[in-house]
C-alpha cells in the first residue's frame, strides 16, 4: 500500500513538473462538435422559447414568466426568458464539456476513457464536481519522448524500452531522484556524472547511474 501511494505522489509530482499547459490550451481538447452541438442546441431553444412566448403574446394564451401584469411589458417578457435560457444552456454545455474533456484527456494519456468518463457521470448529479476533482488528482502523466532516443515512453517507465535510457536518474549518494540537466543533486550537493546522450538512431550510452 505504501508502495503504491509513494508511486502515486510521484507521477502527481512528475505531472506538475513536465505538463505547463494553460486553460486555453486544455479547452481545446474538448471536441469541437460538442461544442458546435452546443451552439446548435442553444440556438434552437432561444428560437422555439422565444416563438411559443410570441404566440403567446398574440393570441392571449400563457407568457413568460406567467405574471399577467407583466403581460404589457412584451419586450422585459423576451429578455428574461432569453436570460433564463442562456443560464441554462450554458450549465448544460459546461457539464457536456466536462464529459467531452475528461474522455478525449483519458484516452491521450493511456487510460480507460469510457469507465473515467462514466465514473464522472455517475458521480456528478449528487456530488457535483467531486468526480472531475478526483479525475483531475489521480490521472496518468502525458506520454513524453526520451532524452536519448525521441521515442515516446509512458510516465511510469523507469527506463527507455528503445534504448535503455534512464528516464528517473537518481543521485548515487541520497538515492533522489535528480534532473538528466543537474550538475550537483539539489539535496545534497553530490557531482552528478551524466553519461552523454547518443544521437537517435545511434548507438545507446550507458545510462546514469541510479
Amino acid at each position: 500500500m505504501s508502495d503504491t501511494f509513494n508511486e502515486r505522489l510521484r507521477l502527481i509530482r512528475f505531472r506538475r513538473k513536465r505538463e505547463r499547459s494553460s486553460f486555453r490550451q486544455e479547452l481545446r481538447i474538448i471536441p469541437k462538435w460538442l461544442v458546435w452541438l452546443c451552439v446548435c442546441l442553444y440556438a434552437a431553444a432561444l428560437i422555439i422559447g422565444l416563438g411559443i412566448n410570441l404566440h403567446g403574446f398574440q393570441t392571449h394564451g400563457p407568457v413568460f414568466p406567467g405574471d399577467e401584469s407583466l403581460r404589457s411589458e412584451e419586450a422585459l417578457s423576451f429578455l428574461a426568458l432569453a436570460g433564463v435560457i442562456t443560464l441554462a444552456a450554458f450549465s448544460f454545455s459546461c457539464i457536456l464539456f466536462m464529459f467531452g474533456y475528461v474522455y478525449r484527456d483519458a484516452k491521450r494519456r493511456g487510460m480507460n476513457a469510457g469507465l473515467w468518463t462514466l465514473l464522472v457521470l455517475i458521480l456528478s448529479p449528487a456530488y457535483l464536481l467531486i468526480g472531475l476533482i478526483i479525475y483531475l488528482l489521480v490521472r496518468e502523466p502525458l506520454p513524453y519522448t526520451c532524452p536519448q532516443c525521441a521515442a515516446i515512453v509512458n510516465a511510469r517507465f523507469n527506463f527507455c524500452p528503445n534504448c535503455r535510457y534512464n528516464l528517473h536518474p537518481a543521485c548515487p549518494t541520497c538515492q533522489r531522484e535528480v534532473s538528466d540537466d543537474d550538475k550537483f543533486c539539489p539535496f545534497c550537493s553530490t557531482e552528478l556524472h551524466h553519461s552523454p546522450k547518443s544521437l537517435p538512431g545511434g548507438p545507446s550510452e550507458q545510462p546514469l547511474n541510479s
